[in-house]
């Protein structure tokens, strides 16, 4: 039989087989003896080939086959530096949630998210969500950051779950499509799934006034199929997203704003850095890239990712100031 993955508990997963029923199945062992780095060899959105054991009482499945994944988003595992992680498979769409203050989300963290994206050939649209909570300063940045982002040609959306605001037009680019739902925890990824679909029923958590962190209320990945002729990948909440596997020479390509520019380079692999005729840093002294994204660049390029979570979106701002003083 063949069905799709929906959820992964690391040692069971729920397969929804092509007849529409779900089924709980296990991985066969030598799955786990290929030399795989991942510490989860399965993931949601995965398509599998399984058969039915029915030596049980229950009735389960055995996984023996894993379809060629059309794409993946990977992190690095949070334990095993070595290991990968695969968040889900086969995604059309992602929407990454982003709130500016509660808690904050940092440009760094969304510079690392959208470059895996960009390496897996995974569509991102920035989802601003929390909006209603903004005040005149919060405005400010979030209104910022969204121009820093749709300039290099981003779509971005504002959200309210609690008010309804930009949730319809949410709903019409998730038609027909699979789409994850990322971002930290406590970014309100279940209260939207929930504003979407409230049959869901999803649980939801306050924000941690002390520590202005999101508590885990997703603790696995889960797919799920909505009325509205949609499917939507439910994450984990996110706290870093270390970048796996990139040759530094590719890193820059992975940035759009830099990619139009870096044939303009004098030196083919120009790493953007000390090098001169440099189109990148060019362009970065006329206001023309963000500072914020330069930063990201260079700590993915340095491997920096003790510190990968320090916000730099203000220092561009006081930049870009200077530059234009």
């Amino acid at each position: 039989m063949t069905g799709t993955v929906y959820k992964s508990t690391g040692s069971w997963y729920t397969v929804k087989s092509d007849t529409g029923d779900f089924m709980e199945c296990r991985m066969k062992g030598k799955f786990r003896m290929k030399g795989i780095k991942s510490t989860n060899p399965i993931a949601v959105g995965d398509v599998v080939d399984f058969e039915l054991d029915e030596s049980s009482d229950a009735v389960t499945g055995t996984i023996h086959n894993i379809h060629d994944r059309k794409n993946y988003i990977v992190r690095k595992s949070v334990n095993l530096s070595k290991q990968i992680h695969i968040i889900a498979s086969n995604i059309d769409q992602v929407f990454l949630l982003i709130t500016i203050d509660n808690p904050p989300t940092t440009t760094s963290f969304i510079d690392r998210f959208l470059v895996t994206a960009e390496a897996y050939g995974i569509e991102t649209i920035l989802v601003f969500n929390k909006i209603d909570t903004l005040n005149d300063t919060s405005l400010d940045e979030q209104l910022y950051m969204q121009h820093v982002y749709q300039e290099i040609g981003y779509r971005c959306l504002r959200v309210s779950s609690t008010e309804g605001k930009g949730v319809e037009e949410l709903k019409q680019l998730m038609l027909g499509k699979v789409s994850m739902f990322s971002g930290h925890s406590g970014v309100g990824k279940s209260t939207l799934v929930n504003a979407l679909e409230p049959s869901l029923h999803l649980k939801t958590k306050n924000i941690s006034e002390q520590s202005k962190q999101g508590q885990h209320t997703t603790t696995f990945a889960e797919m799920y199929d909505l009325s509205f002729g949609a499917k939507i990948i439910d994450t984990p909440g996110i706290k870093g997203f270390g970048i796996v596997d990139m040759e530094k020479e590719e890193i820059g390509g992975y940035f759009p704003e830099f990619f139009k520019l870096q044939d303009q380079c004098k030196f083919n692999n120009c790493l953007h850095k000390e090098e001169p005729h440099c189109a990148i840093k060019a362009a970065l002294e006329k206001d023309e890239i963000a500072w914020s994204r330069y930063h990201s660049y260079l700590s993915i390029l340095e491997g920096d990712e003790e510190h990968y979570r320090t916000d730099v979106y203000n220092e561009d701002r006081i930049a870009s100031d200077k530059t234009r003083d």
